[in-house]
């Protein structure tokens, strides 16, 4: 099964959860983040 969870915040691509595993990251901000943003090296950094 696969359920749409929300966009990326950084490329704003569509990431979905596939069988009960979510292809992105969420963040300590409850936002999402796909994985090809989260390889890139990232000139916002969380604080």
């Amino acid at each position: 099964m696969r359920e749409f969870v929300g966009n990326c915040r950084s490329c704003e691509s569509p990431i979905y959860c596939n069988e009960g595993f979510l292809n992105g990251i969420v963040m300590e901000d409850k936002t999402l983040l796909c994985f090809d943003c989260s390889e890139e090296p990232n000139e916002e950094k969380e604080e």
